[in-house]
């Protein structure tokens, strides 16, 4: 391919047929230098070859992803992990547990390795990932290149977990070739990062692999603290991230919402009226599936906020409750004051 194509979506849930042209037509698009949207098991991906320094950068700017923010590189396999990272016995045993699966790895990065610097920001560790997802995993072993694949939209914004969702952030395709219809994500929340670039296992950002399942496999995990230095060396590690356009509160009794809110609930007997309900039977999995696809359902004219009722904090509780708290954070320059007046719910506010 010498040219990269206009911009199309090709739904690809039909058969494994649809699936493997999407696949391979996306391979050629990324080995060209363009961009490509797919489905994983947690959220959409915007990727780009990830030994490619202008392709990459494309994803920062359609984005408008701060560049000191690295991006999570999938792999189709270990093997292919183990060319571009340094694995320890820790990160070993982790790999083989939970891959293909919801579980980001930062490791040491191979010193004159492959991978862009553009990708991992400059820093000495890489953020690795094989995805579950049968398209994610053909795109790989189609496109023969890893992927750098941050979700696939506005940087800030709520993840996608639906082709949809990609469509109404990116309204003028602003340099995205293809989206890939895969149906929605069937965990619905981003992947657990653990750092294991050094002697003990870190929690960077919980998520789709409950850090119980792994301290199953490799005994205590210790938990970042960034709240001092503000640093980022890992995704989904800035304050305010996953944010609708509207004011989101959150541990919110449901007799203390406010006129003009909607409700997010979770359990059951609870409130019917301007509500959504996470998962009626209190299943944390089916809550986490939900909460990104609710958070934009209510985002939206004539809803002035968003009230979610305490969610658990164990197991898939304490993901939802990080996309949760960064959520509901300030954005820089921002006070923590009323509702907008106007509000566009693909993700600019307007005060």
């Amino acid at each position: 391919m010498t040219e990269l194509p206009d911009f199309k979506v090709i739904e690809a849930t039909e058969d494994a047929a649809t699936a493997l042209t999407a696949a391979q037509e996306g391979g050629e698009i990324l080995r060209a230098g363009g961009l490509v949207a797919f489905p994983t098991e947690t959220v959409y991906g915007l990727g780009a070859d990830a030994t490619n320094d202008k392709a990459v950068a494309s994803i920062f700017e359609i984005k408008g992803r701060p560049t000191f923010n690295p991006l999570i590189v999938h792999v189709k396999d270990e093997f292919q992990a183990a060319g571009l990272a340094e694995f320890n016995d820790i990160a070993q045993k982790l790999a083989h547990a939970f891959w293909p699966g919801a579980l980001t790895l930062v490791l040491k990065r191979k010193q004159g390795g492959p991978l862009s610097l553009v990708a991992t920001a400059g820093l000495d560790t890489v953020a690795l990932r094989v995805p579950a997802h049968p398209i994610a995993q053909a795109l790989l072993h189609e496109a023969g290149v890893p992927i750098a694949a941050p979700s696939a939209n506005k940087s800030g914004y709520v993840s996608p977990t639906q082709a949809l969702h990609i469509l109404m952030q990116f309204k003028d395709r602003e340099g995205l070739n293809l989206i890939i219809d895969g149906g929605p994500c069937s965990v619905g929340v981003e992947s657990t990062i653990l750092d294991v670039s050094g002697d003990a296992p870190v929690l960077l950002r919980p998520g789709g692999v409950a850090v119980e399942d792994i301290e199953a496999v490799v005994g205590p995990v210790k938990t970042a603290d960034t709240s001092d230095s503000g640093e980022v060396t890992a995704p989904g590690q800035l304050k305010s991230h996953y944010a609708p356009s509207i004011p989101l509160r959150i541990n919110v009794n449901p007799e203390d919402r406010l006129k003009g809110e909607s409700l997010i609930t979770f359990g059951p007997d609870m409130p019917r009226r301007a509500a959504l309900n996470l998962s009626k039977t209190g299943d944390l999995k089916e809550a986490a599936a939900n909460l990104f696809t609710f958070l934009r359902a209510l985002d939206m004219p004539g809803i002035r906020g968003i009230a979610v009722v305490p969610i658990p904090n164990e197991g898939l509780g304490r993901a939802i409750n990080d996309r949760l708290e960064r959520a509901s954070a300030p954005k820089d320059g921002e006070k923590t004051a009323g509702p907008p007046k106007y509000h566009d719910p693909i993700g600019n506010i307007q005060i």
